[in-house]
Order: C-alpha cells, then sequence, then structure tokens
C-alpha cells in the first residue's frame, strides 16, 4: 500500500435515514432527456438524448457552497439524482 502525506476521502453521498454513506466511483448522465431542457439550449427536442460522465469529486454536499471563478457571469447548474441499486435484476421496485 502506498503511503500519503495526508488522506483524501472519498467522494460520497448521504443515505437517507441511515448513517452510512454511499462511496461514488463514477458518475454517468443523461443530457437533453426532457424537451424544456433541449428548447433552453437551442436544440430540437426530437433529438435524441446523448450520455456523458462527470468525476466523482463533482459532487457538492448538500448545503455547502458551490465554488467557482469570481468572474464568473452566467453560471449554469443542476442537479442530479444519485441512484443506487444494491442487486441485479429488472422491474425492481423501491421498498415502501
Amino acid at each position: 500500500m502506498t503511503d500519503f502525506i495526508f488522506r483524501i476521502p472519498a467522494p460520497s453521498v448521504e443515505i437517507s435515514g441511515r448513517t452510512e454513506r454511499f462511496a461514488v466511483r463514477r458518475i454517468f448522465c443523461v443530457g437533453r432527456n426532457y424537451a424544456e431542457h433541449a428548447r433552453e439550449f437551442g436544440n430540437d427536442e426530437r433529438d435524441p438524448p446523448f450520455f456523458f460522465t462527470k468525476p466523482a469529486d463533482a459532487i457538492v454536499p448538500s448545503g455547502a457552497a458551490l465554488a467557482y471563478p469570481s468572474l464568473t457571469q452566467d453560471l449554469h447548474h443542476e442537479a442530479e439524482l444519485v441512484v443506487a441499486i444494491g442487486t441485479g435484476g429488472r422491474d425492481i421496485a423501491a421498498k415502501d
């Protein structure tokens, strides 16, 4: 094991109702996945969605300040929903 000068915590998100956290390794995203968003960026709403990734350290915890360059004049941000499925299968539904 490599020794580090300081420990960098792994990116993670809160788990509702639990004290444990969920470690995040990759973030997969879908763009242009609803008509209003497509129109907002000047795209034809009939164009198919596209896929992209974000680094795990792009996560900003709820209530935390979003750091950005001071000369920014048009900051665009989005909120993403994180869904973690702990098992394989199909037609997986949330527990009540």
